[in-house]
């Protein structure tokens, strides 16, 4: 633990949790749709639905779709900000459902016509868990840098992703993968130790049976 992991982030206010928090999760969003958002449906659990506009929870996720740093003064017009970039949003309320208090549900579509769906969670002092991507169930945090690869499920797939990382010099601290069927639809996801920039990324794009690899860099809570 950090002086970090105690005080938060730097961020327009009022809560770690409620407000950054929301904001790094449906900044996550943007991220892995790798495009611009045009269309939102929001879907805000138990502590989240509560408390929503008192903390900002629904233009910190506005936010955090259109790219917007913790620290951005613009979040607190940003539900005037999505309405002017076009960006359309429905927020729902509902009981937690299973799932940790600070949770969301956000279905996403890109302007390509791209549909990303991501369940995650605000664990405190701004630090959130992705739970859930496209309806397989994953964990990962975003505080190193991560890689994520969605492929199809079947041999050779793994070792061709950790070769060009080898090849790169870029060492893998931890790996995870997460499939929804033998042979089908599967999500690796791995943490680094050095950034993996775009050409390496665009490599392990074109491995057969590779879908995405979204680079996702490490978060630096200051």
């Amino acid at each position: 633990m950090n002086v970090f992991d105690m005080v938060g982030p730097v961020m327009v206010g009022p809560s770690s949790s409620h407000t950054a928090g929301a904001l790094r999760i449906a900044g996550m969003v943007r991220v892995i749709l790798g495009e611009r958002v045009v269309k939102a449906d929001i879907t805000l659990y138990e502590s989240f639905a509560a408390t929503c506009r008192g903390h900002g929870t629904d233009k910190a996720v506005l936010a955090g779709l259109m790219g917007f740093e913790t620290d951005d003064g613009r979040i607190r017009t940003a539900d005037v900000l999505a309405e002017e970039a076009g960006l359309a949003c429905r927020f729902t309320f509902k009981d937690n459902g299973g799932v940790h208090p600070n949770s969301l549900d956000i279905e996403a579509v890109g302007e390509s016509g791209k549909v990303l769906q991501l369940t995650g969670a605000s664990v405190g002092g701004g630090s959130i868990v992705i739970h859930r991507l496209n309806g397989i169930a994953v964990e990962f945090t975003g505080e190193l840098h991560t890689l994520i690869v969605v492929h199809t499920d079947m041999p050779g797939v793994v070792a061709a992703v950790a070769g060009i990382l080898s090849r790169c010099e870029i060492n893998i601290a931890t790996m995870k993968l997460y499939r929804s069927v033998k042979g089908g639809e599967a999500i690796m996801v791995l943490e680094t130790d050095q950034p993996v920039n775009e050409g390496v990324s665009e490599d392990i794009g074109l491995i057969r049976g590779v879908r995405q690899a979204v680079v996702i860099q490490a978060m630096v809570s200051v």
